[in-house]
């Protein structure tokens, strides 16, 4: 029987959750227990991708990619891997029938990264899809359970919360993405000529895909809806620290949303969500 090391391979997933991000797993921790380990399953999948293309430097980047997906292949069409991630991850795909449209659409975004350092707006919109919005519709095809009504009706709310977390994620990186990365992802930026005009700009197109992605989410099952809702107010708080940040001040440091906050906003999140107010 295969379940030690299933049970283990979630366990990677969760510990590569854990060590990555207080937010995701606190919003992880909060959504019922069948859901944990499925998105903790995602988001490692996800991350190790991500590391490949962001923190393995000196190593050939291209080459681990092209493995990365080899494997995720194989796995899929094997149903197992002797990568614990890569093996909770196919676990995850079969269950809920993740598509491999939305799983190619993620390994092209990282691909990307690889040859790609400024995005005009045609790209910009492929590298979204791919890198953010699509973890949101794995996540939604767990949360959907099979019901594929509710996932249709759920699809672009997903997707724009996906893309506001991404976009706060590049506003959030900004330094570190252009200095020890060289890239520039919002279309038509200057890293040096960033100013407060762009800034707002980029911001009221956020707060578009915020608004968007709320009506989603409290039309989300009730196991899922407080866990999402906390990842939602965590990074409208990033945001918030964001707007009231000058240019010159995001695109020197890394602004961040302190643990103290995060626990406020978790208590926040469960009194709304025991008196049914999400």
């Amino acid at each position: 029987m295969l379940t030690l090391f299933n049970q283990t391979a979630f366990g990677c997933s969760r510990l590569i959750t854990e060590a990555y991000s207080t937010s995701f797993t606190l919003g992880i921790k909060t959504l019922d227990k069948r859901f944990h380990n499925p998105i903790y399953s995602i988001y490692g999948y996800v991350r190790l991708a991500d590391e490949i293309v962001d923190t393995f430097h000196g190593y050939d980047k291209k080459q681990l990619l092209e493995r990365f997906r080899e494997e995720t292949v194989k796995a899929i069409e094997e149903k197992i891997s002797l990568n614990p991630v890569i093996h909770s991850f196919q676990l995850v795909v079969h269950q809920y029938n993740i598509e491999w449209e939305l799983i190619d659409s993620f390994l092209k975004s990282m691909e990307m990264d690889l040859s790609y350092h400024r995005y005009e707006a045609n790209m910009y919109d492929t590298y979204i899809y791919g890198s953010a919005e699509v973890v949101g519709l794995m996540c939604l095809r767990v949360f959907c359970e099979g019901d594929a009504e509710m996932y249709d009706r759920l699809k672009a709310p997903a997707k724009s919360l996906g893309a506001a977390f991404q976009k706060i994620n590049f506003l959030r990186d900004m330094k570190s993405d252009y200095v020890e990365r060289g890239r520039v992802y919002f279309p038509g930026m200057n890293f040096h000529t960033f100013d407060e005009e762009a800034k707002k700009e980029l911001e009221a197109n956020i707060q578009q895909d915020f608004d968007a992605a709320y009506q989603g989410i409290v039309k989300l099952p009730q196991g899922a809806r407080m866990g999402v809702h906390l990842a939602y107010m965590f990074y409208v708080c990033l945001f918030n620290k964001i707007k009231k940040t000058a240019a010159e001040v995001v695109k020197s440091e890394r602004i961040r949303v302190s643990d103290r906050r995060k626990l406020g906003l978790l208590v926040q999140s469960y009194i709304k969500s025991s008196l049914n107010l999400l």
